[in-house]
């Protein structure tokens, strides 16, 4: 098992990967073959405009857990972005933690325990607009 406490885990899950885009970039930045990926590539993988990209790649470069280069390729600007060694860090962390929560969560809703935790459509009723639960 792990050694985080529930608190630990929680608390690890508001952190600055916890949204979806800048799940999805990181995401994409590891998966990534070769090292770095252009704002064209990174745009283009994680389905994002150019002004929603680059306001969460400020988010991410600003917590270091990226980097972001600019340079000339024969006259035309590019901008390329790498996970930093840090993010990396933070992003295991991150999914660990998360994979954790998931663990936990999908337990708690077995099938066993679902008769007993959820209430069943029938023991919901409709009552002058409130729903009520009539057991």
């Amino acid at each position: 098992m792990s050694k985080h406490t529930r608190t630990d885990l929680y608390e690890k899950l508001k952190s600055i990967f916890h949204n979806p885009k800048r799940l999805a970039i990181m995401s994409a930045l590891c998966n990534s073959t070769v090292r770095g990926m252009s704002f064209r590539e990174l745009k283009t993988e994680c389905y994002m405009t150019d002004g929603n990209l680059n306001r969460h790649l400020c988010v991410l470069e600003e917590a270091e857990m990226i980097a972001i280069t600019k340079t000339f390729i024969k006259r035309v600007p590019r901008t390329t972005i790498y996970i930093s060694d840090m993010g990396i860090e933070y992003f295991n962390s991150y999914l660990e933690s998360l994979a954790e929560v998931l663990v936990k969560a999908k337990q708690a809703v077995s099938v066993a325990d679902k008769s007993q935790r959820l209430l069943s459509l029938s023991q919901i009723q409709y009552n002058n607009g409130l729903i009520t639960n009539e057991i």
